[in-house]
């Protein structure tokens, strides 16, 4: 049988997966994804959330930091980051073999700290001394204020994962503040070979807010639109990788990549199809290209072992 994922990675994409737990930590079954070809973890607020109070993995583990006087967000977080420093040991093999350009696993700030740059600074830089691992990833949300705390931490030696990109627009700030990070750090005389980075491209989601406007047109009278629904997402993400391809070309790049720096792939995220009419590997089949990640979330990893097609289609059409 195909391995499907190992297929991906001769075409140059990466996949990660989107879920983390005690449980599939304990049990092996993390360590069987990874042998199948899984390279890299996402993790966020909800997943920890729906883990955490599913089922009895953490419990004894609360207790005991409720006990010691632990806050509710104290004992997230500390739970979190013994989750994600386990994970990042079973992938720290993948990030020893490629050289540091893949292997991640990835922990996400406080929400609440989205609109405050300073304190996504420090949160960021705290995780990521805590973690004490050189495959973790801090993820940062692409606002006004977390994209100059990226900056701020690509310059001090910090792995970003940029969250919540919707549009082009952003996308470029984050590429600048990738960019400028690794002139501050290499100025500063810090190796930027060490840095990984992922710009994380939100994708169905954009369907659901684009499909909702198309329908109201359609349903007042301008059918001619039906053929748009469902492809706006694909269209801005095959837009990105294109944006992606000429940034990380020119000359600005090129000078840092002498000194050993990596591409900030762009990674594929909300990957699942919200749509049940549409295909459940629709953007996964459509975002297939080299220096890539997609990040998949069980249930759409599972759809495309069982029947997903990879091909090289990223590039395809951006006319």
């Amino acid at each position: 049988m195909t391995n499907k994922i190992k297929e991906l990675q001769k075409l140059g994409q990466s996949v990660w997966y989107d879920n983390v737990s005690r449980a599939l930590i304990k049990s092996g079954d993390l360590q069987k994804l990874i042998d199948t070809g899984i390279t890299g973890l996402t993790s966020n607020p909800s997943i920890f959330e729906k883990a955490i109070s599913s089922g009895s993995d953490y419990d004894d583990a609360m207790v005991g930091l409720a006990r010691s006087g632990k806050t509710a967000a104290e004992i997230f977080e500390a739970l979190a980051i013994e989750d994600i420093r386990d994970v990042a040991d079973l992938l720290r093999p993948i990030h020893d073999a490629t050289g540091g350009r893949d292997g991640f696993a990835s922990l996400e700030v406080n929400p609440h700290l989205s609109a405050d740059t300073n304190g996504t600074v420090a949160e960021a830089r705290r995780l990521f001394g805590e973690l004490g691992r050189p495959n973790v990833m801090i993820k940062v949300p692409a606002t006004p204020e977390g994209i100059p705390a990226v900056r701020q931490l690509i310059g001090e030696g910090v792995n970003v994962n940029i969250t919540l990109i919707f549009s082009l627009e952003t996308y470029a700030k984050v590429r600048e503040a990738y960019l400028a990070g690794l002139e501050k750090l290499a100025s500063d005389g810090g190796d930027v070979s060490k840095i990984g980075s992922v710009a994380s491209f939100f994708v169905s989601r954009v369907d659901t807010a684009v499909d909702k406007q198309l329908e109201g047109k359609i349903s007042n009278g301008d059918a001619g639109l039906k053929d748009l629904l469902g492809k706006a997402a694909i269209a801005n993400a095959k837009l990105a990788y294109r944006e992606f391809q000429d940034t990380f070309g020119q000359d600005r790049f090129t000078a840092l990549k002498r000194r050993g720096a990596n591409v900030q792939r762009p990674l594929w995220a909300s990957t699942s199809a919200k749509n049940p009419a549409y295909s459940d590997v629709l953007y996964v089949d459509s975002l297939i290209g080299n220096q890539t990640v997609n990040t998949l979330p069980e249930v759409t990893l599972n759809a495309f072992l069982d029947h997903g097609e990879p091909k090289a289609t990223l590039a395809h059409g951006v006319g």
